[in-house]
């Protein structure tokens, strides 16, 4: 089993700090007196709170909840599982769970926050209806608190960056062990089993996407209907037994502490990659190259963008997704680059020291597939640094 041993361990006491720190600083430049956190991956970001992993309706109801003040004082967060609040976080910050589904939750939260912060307005990533109905009755003025979180987020400190690292060298560790089983008659199925057993021996904190093993048509008509028309990606993994010659697009991501990994490869099921398969992964390979060759601080997401389609020749990306995404706390989160939302936007997206990009362009050639793959870097200073180690064995 993988060691580990050269993956940084981040501070994470110095994290929680830095984070905190960085979200007052943001606040303030936005004139939020008050922020109040709803979304599970923002809850953690602002104090460092865990929670158990639970099916949908259990997670929403025992969410947590976190109230940062623009004061610069520690975070409040009131949770149903005490125990996942950080040591550095003072014990009478630490409230009990409050239901927000329902109306004495609601009364409960903002009575304390009343008492807390002395503020009748309040600025939110989320609310339930009983929490909005709450709020309008009481007369509080809400705010979005989307500026404010994704700016304080974008960009990361050391340590968040050595949590996304160790989250991606897990999950590479854990797919290298799990690769023996890639043949005939081993089932998605079982790689889930075998792959997420791997990931917590090695020290993962979390799944965060359930893992894809598709097998992939070689034409686009051969597969799920879209209504763009272009290749289905991902789909959800079956019992179905692969069998010999499968092209099998992988994407799976666990965490590290909150922080997300992202892997995507392409396998072919008990053959070598054919010299068209190879040519494939070449395209990508030069795409991702000439992406990275504009990849530095002050260049827009449209620089990227123009340079991924100049070596390609075409869009070399899934329309309903991106050529780029960012990762964090959230498995996909900004920087965006080539969404939907076009060039004008990616024109408004600069790079900056800290941001994280998963790059994940696809090469399609109907009627024999196509090659995919994920590759993980961090802006820096001049450039750009590697956070993800993907292994090229038998693809030339």
């Amino acid at each position: 089993m993988t060691a580990l041993v050269d993956v940084p361990q981040p501070h994470l006491a110095r994290m929680r700090r830095e984070r905190h720190e960085r979200l007052v600083e943001t606040m303030r430049a936005h004139d939020v007196e008050a922020l109040l956190l709803l979304g599970q991956a923002n809850v953690g970001y602002a104090t460092g709170t865990r929670v158990l992993a639970a099916d949908q309706g259990r997670a929403i109801h025992r969410r947590a909840v976190a109230l940062v003040t623009g004061d610069g004082k520690p975070p409040h967060v009131w949770t149903w599982y005490r125990d996942g609040a950080p040591p550095d976080l003072p014990a009478d910050h630490v409230h009990d769970g409050v239901a927000l589904d329902l109306d004495h939750g609601t009364r409960t939260l903002l009575d304390d926050i009343a008492e807390i912060a002395g503020t009748t307005t309040l600025t939110v990533d989320e609310l339930t209806m009983p929490l909005r109905a709450a709020l309008h009755a009481r007369g509080w003025t809400i705010g979005d608190a989307t500026p404010v979180v994704s700016t304080a987020k974008v960009c990361k400190t050391t340590d968040e960056l050595a949590c996304i690292r160790r989250a991606q060298a897990i999950n590479e560790a854990a797919i290298a062990e799990l690769l023996p089983m890639v043949h005939a008659g081993t089932r998605g199925t079982d790689l889930t089993g075998a792959f997420l057993r791997l990931v917590f021996e090695l020290g993962a904190t979390a799944n965060n996407v359930d893992p894809i093993w598709q097998v992939m048509p070689a034409s686009i008509a051969d597969g799920p209907a879209s209504v763009t028309g272009h290749v289905v990606f991902p789909t959800v993994t079956t019992d179905r037994p692969l069998t010999r010659g499968d092209v099998v697009w992988v994407d799976n991501g666990v965490s590290y502490h909150g922080y997300m990994s992202d892997y995507g490869h392409t396998w072919v099921v008990d053959e070598e990659p054919d010299a068209r398969r190879r040519d494939q992964c070449r395209r990508w390979r030069d795409v991702v190259a000439a992406t990275l060759d504009v990849t530095r601080p002050g260049a827009t997401a449209h620089d990227l963008a123009v340079a991924a389609e100049k070596a390609a020749g075409k869009r070399p990306w899934l329309p309903h997704l991106y050529l780029a995404h960012g990762t964090g706390t959230e498995s996909a989160e900004p920087p965006f680059v080539g969404t939907d939302l076009g060039d004008d936007y990616d024109a408004t997206v600069t790079l900056a020291p800290g941001m994280v990009l998963v790059l994940e362009p696809v090469i399609w050639d109907d009627g024999y597939g196509g090659f995919r793959a994920e590759e993980i870097v961090a802006v820096t200073d001049d450039g750009w640094q590697p956070l993800s180690a993907l292994s090229w064995a038998g693809w030339g």
